[in-house]
């Protein structure tokens, strides 16, 4: 199969077999082996009814077993039967399919680092007058925080009440099957069980109301009866720590930037054992969040905390499109952090020239079961390409051939796909599946060689899979620390945060850092602390942790504050989106370490909020 409105990669996964496809990491992400169902997004022309309605002449037979979900500004995530995969990305009313991705993670110093202390000096428990406009007394009231993660401990002592009512206004747990939780008496639950949120198939929603009732319980065992959504990770805890804990287990002393915000937790994944969240699941979710803020009638700031590696890195992906969409509505601001790759080694980038070929090597570690590889070019560079495996095997040249190219060196068995452009993208990919034929793939150095036909630029660049699903010794020998940002870090509406240590006024290794590939735009935006960040742990206490996660929320809680005094208080009624990400960039403090702005990695510098509200 070789349909140019279909992504390359769904391409090569339809052609896969079924075994290659159980020993790939990503082409049988949303393939449903039992049902053999296809999870895609679609971007879409016209009216909704319109695309049902071709759906449903295309096959009516098979449309009762096609599941729909309609998402904001054209698009849509259906799950098809595989024999209707191609028909349906040729119907006229579809623009490009795409495949999910599976997604992976990425208090007081932090505060006092950036710059959040002095707007809040008039706080709750400083006898301030709450309905004060001034500087001095932000704490995010009036405003929704949305915090999309692994979810939330909704009984720690931070996202509740003084009088112990929970602080969330809703809770959707997209791995709890929806009708499976009896529903609270007097919830109103029109079949006995909670649901998916309306609209969607995924998952169960707390209410409030459902969360306090579960809060009134006296044993953990009985409030888990009645909403049973807990985060085993501690992630989403201690991120919705950092953007809005109220600080009540540790009499403030660990207390978040927004801290009377509102919350709207999404706990992002699927209904089932041991699956990592998809690019879909995390489309939903931020359309859920949209539609709650409609529904509350409240400025919205959204925190993403979740990336990959595949794609462009240029912002054209659907993911990164959909975004930037949803990005447009008015009072709306996604944040959203760079990723924890940039000392990974799973990036590299070149250029070749004429006469002259460029030369890759990647070490593979023992008991690799998998792994793939994305080669991004100019479509005008024209480039043969071979493989030499670690004994010495050459593979190659690989022309340039339309559809699915196999073949077997040693232990291990090649998929390559050689791409063409798309409607939204003008790159190309050359992509390479590296499966076992039994167990592991071979070990070794591999090395990859670019033989050069054409060349007009010549640049390359080159991804392996982003989070930590490959062992420790797997990875490029000369890697490069640039334009290591994951997707959709690389969404050019949002804010893209890196992280620094505050504790010693540095940068940090593990951030991601861009800029973004051949647009060049400035990405991250800024940087926020992110190395030993004190914040909430499931069971009620606090913990430290790394990472850009933890960088995020800060940006997200000071994105609320800074619309708080806007919208809220009627100071700047268009405090959200770019003009938002203008006031951050603008207020950002430069590290003594590096003397170029922007920089690959802090972007415009880290987080000062005083800065950047106007005087």
């Amino acid at each position: 199969m070789d349909n140019e409105k279909i992504e390359n990669l769904l391409n090569l996964a339809l052609d896969a077999t079924p075994e290659e496809l159980e020993k790939s990491l990503d082409l049988d992400v949303g393939y449903d082996a039992q049902d053999k169902t296809w999870e895609v997004v679609v971007k879409y022309s016209g009216e909704p009814e319109l695309l049902m309605e071709a759906l449903k002449e295309l096959s009516p037979a098979l449309y009762q077993q096609i599941q729909i979900t309609n998402l904001s500004n054209e698009y849509m995530i259906l799950v098809l039967p595989e024999a209707l995969v191609e028909p349906v990305a040729n119907l006229a009313l579809i623009e490009y399919m795409e495949k999910p991705k599976r997604l992976v993670f990425a208090v007081n110093n932090g505060k006092r680092a950036s710059c959040i202390n002095q707007l809040q000096t008039a706080g709750v428990n400083g006898g301030g007058n709450m309905l004060d406009t001034g500087r001095n007394n932000l704490t995010g009231r009036g405003v929704l925080v949305a915090v999309i993660d692994s979810g939330i401990d909704y009984s720690h002592p931070d996202f509740r009440n003084a009088d112990g009512t929970t602080r969330i206004l809703v809770l959707w747990d997209q791995t709890i099957r929806g009708g499976s939780v009896p529903a609270p008496e007097g919830s109103g639950a029109p079949t006995g069980f909670l649901q998916p949120p309306e609209g969607f198939f995924l998952g169960t929603e707390f209410s409030k109301e459902v969360i306090d009732r579960a809060l009134e319980q006296p044993t953990e065992r009985q409030r888990y009866e009645i909403c049973p959504s807990r985060d085993i990770s501690g992630h989403g805890t201690h991120v919705t720590g950092i953007a809005a804990g109220n600080g009540r287990a540790s009499e403030g002393r660990y207390r978040g930037v927004a801290f009377q915000s509102d919350l709207v937790v999404v706990k992002l994944g699927v209904q089932q054992e041991n699956a990592l969240p998809r690019t879909t699941e995390l489309m939903q979710a931020v359309d859920y969040c949209q539609r709650k803020a409609r529904e509350f009638d409240r400025p919205l700031v959204i925190n993403l905390s979740f990336g990959n590696n595949y794609g462009s890195h240029s912002g054209t992906s659907l993911i990164e499109t959909y975004l930037n969409d949803v990005a447009n509505y008015g009072r709306t601001s996604i944040v959203i952090g760079s990723g924890n790759e940039g000392a990974m080694a799973g990036h590299t980038s070149g250029r070749v020239l004429m006469g002259k070929i460029g030369n890759v090597q990647l070490a593979v570690s023992e008991y690799e079961a998998a792994l793939n590889l994305q080669i991004w070019k100019s479509y005008s560079d024209e480039m043969a390409v071979t493989i030499i495996h670690p004994g010495g095997q050459r593979v190659g040249p690989i022309q340039k051939i339309q559809g699915v190219q196999r073949i077997r060196v040693g232990n291990t068995e090649l998929l390559f796909y050689y791409g063409e452009p798309s409607p939204y993208s003008p790159y190309q990919e050359i992509y390479f599946d590296f499966l076992p034929v039994q167990d592991y793939i071979d070990s070794g150095i591999w090395e990859i060689q670019l033989v050069p036909q054409r060349i007009v630029q010549g640049i390359y660049n080159m991804w392996l899979p982003a989070g930590g699903v490959l062992n420790a010794g797997t990875g490029f020998l000369l890697p490069t620390e640039e334009t290591t940002l994951t997707i959709p870090s690389t969404a050019s509406k949002a804010v893209t945060v890196g992280a620094y240590d505050a504790h010693f006024n540095q940068t940090a290794s593990f951030s991601g850092r861009g800029f973004t590939r051949e647009t060049n735009q400035v990405k991250p935006d800024l940087a926020a602390p992110g190395v030993d960040i004190n914040s909430c742990a499931p069971g009620g206490g606090y913990t430290l942790r790394t990472g850009t996660s933890m960088a995020t929320p800060f940006v997200s809680g000071g994105a609320a504050l800074l619309m708080e005094w806007g919208i809220v208080n009627e100071n700047d009624p268009y405090l959200y989106g770019e003009k938002l990400k203008a006031y951050l960039i603008k207020g950002a403090r430069h590290l003594p370490v590096l003397r170029e702005y922007p920089n690959p990695q802090i972007g415009w510098g880290v987080l000062c909020l005083a800065d950047s509200l106007p005087t």
